[in-house]
């Protein structure tokens, strides 16, 4: 972005930082004067301690809660609207999400139609509604999608099988993310890794990206360098409450950046990895990484070399491009580190899709955000080295 290019930054979610602010909840809903709470919450959790200490807070505080837990990965329509029907059946006046980025997109969907109105597919797009939702208030309880934080939300279309993005950069975010690392205690190790990777690749994706700008740079530096110095430790002990802390704070920081400068071809051919090959988001984002990485490189090696020295490479002194190259380099390393496959073939992908889904990437027009021109030819080249 040129200096005399006008940019803009805005971020609506109250953040709630630290060991144990999930006590702080009582706090926020006197705030709001709630006294009946939908809850959208991950199954895995009702039954755990975390969960048992949010509904004494509620107890205490004499709210009446309903919870809806029946929410599937990449959730569909159908269950935002099974969820937007307990909803209203139980008059709440707030919403809380604790879970992943799927139960907080549910919750957002139902704050949505609560006050809009309509069928979710009536809002895919970009500020398709006026009408603020229902207040939110999220508990992530992985470290990855910034959905706490971020304009969007993904329901599955199941009648086109297609994702339906559900776009308002400020009435879509939580109006209060609670950034708890005791909310993150239960996450299996592959669950923390692949989620962990899909927050540094936000945050790597929005600092190259072409609509980057000097705030969102300076946040998504400090994303990368938190994100890289801890998620080894994390995904090794998720009871280290700091590399928690630290795991959550930088997915939101790169939650809040990257609605606002767009991501680029790691998540663009992720995208149909993922729906082709039935992988989470995060596994497909962390094995195409590497290979976009090396092939973005060109486009601007000066901001590769800062991220080889936020990844903690001694790049000091070093010819531009050789520090730009230790940036790939340390996120090879990474995912190693992290178990991740190599390749594409490691988890099940096939080349007789190749041509498909590069004209697909062709359509989806990230060559707005990502640094480097790519052409279908391109694409088709990249899924042959990442393969």
């Amino acid at each position: 972005m040129a200096a005399t290019d006008i940019s803009t930054f805005f971020c609506p979610t109250r953040l709630y930082t630290g060991i144990g602010a999930h006590r702080k909840l009582g706090e926020i809903l006197r705030a709001h004067g709630c006294k009946r709470v939908f809850i959208a919450i991950d199954g895995a959790l009702l039954d755990g301690e975390f969960y048992a200490g949010i509904r004494r807070i509620l107890d205490e505080e004499g709210v009446a809660a309903a919870a809806f837990s029946d929410i599937e990965p990449d959730p569909s329509a159908i269950t935002v609207e099974r969820a937007r029907q307990a909803c209203e059946a139980h008059g709440a006046t707030l919403l809380l999400a604790v879970g992943g980025g799927s139960t907080m997109d549910v919750a957002k969907a139902v704050g949505i139609l609560a006050t809009n109105g309509g069928r979710i597919h009536d809002y895919e797009g970009i500020e398709k509604f006026s009408t603020p939702p229902l207040p939110l208030v999220a508990i992530p309880t992985t470290a990855g999608t910034g959905s706490e934080v971020s304009g969007s939300c993904v329901i599955t279309d199941t009648e086109k099988q297609l994702k339906m993005s559900i776009r308002h950069a400020a009435l879509n975010p939580a109006r209060a993310a609670i950034l708890d690392p005791l909310a993150l205690r239960t996450v299996p190790a592959h669950v923390a890794a692949h989620s962990g990777m899909d927050a540094f690749v936000h945050a790597f994706e929005s600092y190259i990206s072409r609509q980057a700008n000097l705030v969102t740079d300076a946040i998504n530096i400090e994303a990368i360098e938190l994100l890289a110095a801890n998620i080894r430790p994390f995904v090794a002990n998720r009871d280290n409450l700091e590399a928690g802390l630290n795991m959550l704070v930088g997915s939101a920081l790169a939650g809040i950046t990257f609605g606002q400068t767009g991501l680029g071809n790691v998540h663009c051919m992720a995208r149909f990895v993922g729906a082709y090959w039935h992988l989470s988001h995060g596994l497909s984002n962390a094995v195409c990484l590497p290979h976009v990485a090396r092939y973005n490189l060109p486009a601007n090696p000066r901001k590769f070399a800062r991220i080889a020295a936020a990844m903690d490479r001694p790049v000091r002194g070093l010819p531009e491009i050789d520090a730009a190259r230790a940036a790939v380099d340390a996120i090879e390393t990474l995912c190693r580190d992290l178990g991740i496959p190599g390749r594409l073939r490691d988890v099940g992908a096939t080349e007789d899709k190749f041509d498909e889904i590069a004209e697909l990437c062709t359509q989806a027009n990230y060559n707005r955000w990502n640094p480097r021109q790519t052409s279908t030819a391109d694409f088709r080249a990249l899924f042959a080295q990442a393969y």
